[in-house]
């Protein structure tokens, strides 16, 4: 997957990135920084991507 590819965020993690964006972006952040924060805000959330559950949970 390339650098700024969004395709495996669902639509509920983009709408979110969009809206930390937008916050920022009143803040005074330039639209390419207010971005890079917003996607990091959504990983550090949740792990980045879809969750496909594997290796999630233990199988004992």
């Amino acid at each position: 997957m390339s650098r700024g590819e969004k395709s495996a965020y669902t639509d509920k993690q983009k709408r979110q990135a969009e809206h930390i964006e937008a916050g920022y972006r009143k803040d005074g952040v330039s639209k390419k920084e207010a971005e890079a924060r917003a996607w990091a805000t959504v990983n550090k959330q949740d792990g980045g991507g879809k969750k496909s559950g594997s290796g999630r949970k233990d199988h004992h």
